[in-house]
């Protein structure tokens, strides 16, 4: 039982989670480089700006974000609602 606790995996080092947010960087750096030069089969006019997509999810993740945080003050219930 003792040995489960003692492992020690592979992302407790932090040099390692480091490494894999600098390729998940690299990889979205090397996306929007592509998008530049490959020729896409759009339908619709704003498709044509460079970087649509990844302009667009960015925008919609802090949409999300903000929306949550308005949403929190309407349904957050008081610390010991369920104690009542």
């Amino acid at each position: 039982m003792s040995d489960n606790l003692d492992k020690k995996h592979i992302f407790d080092d932090p040099k390692n989670v480091q490494r894999l947010l600098n390729g998940f960087y690299a990889v979205c750096a090397l996306l929007v480089v592509v998008d530049f030069f490959i020729h896409r089969h759009i339908s619709l006019v704003w498709e044509k700006i460079p970087a649509f997509y990844a302009i667009y999810g960015f925008v919609a993740c802090v949409v999300l974000v903000i929306l949550a945080k308005v949403m929190r003050k309407g349904v957050m219930r008081g610390e010991n609602y369920y104690d009542e």
